[in-house]
């Protein structure tokens, strides 16, 4: 289960990135966050992204339609 949840469905590329980010910084080490994301972009581009930042991914779940689930863990230090 996740710590925390954030949707970014309504956003483009950089701000799914961007909003994604700040949420994981204000989370401790180990925490899980839950992504609601939308449309093919994120999909494909915000785990590698995330991956390359050094965060832990799921490959996105498909919901219903265009919408998508990953979770996302931030590392321990």
């Amino acid at each position: 289960m996740a710590d925390a949840t954030i949707d970014i469905t309504r956003e483009t590329c950089p701000l799914t990135f961007i909003k994604v980010e700040l949420q994981l910084a204000a989370m401790m080490p180990g925490q899980t966050l839950l992504v609601r994301l939308r449309g093919e972009e994120p999909r494909r581009n915000l785990p590698d992204i995330l991956r390359e930042e050094g965060f832990i991914v799921s490959e996105p779940r498909a919901i219903e339609g265009e919408l998508y689930h990953m979770e996302v863990c931030k590392p321990q230090l």
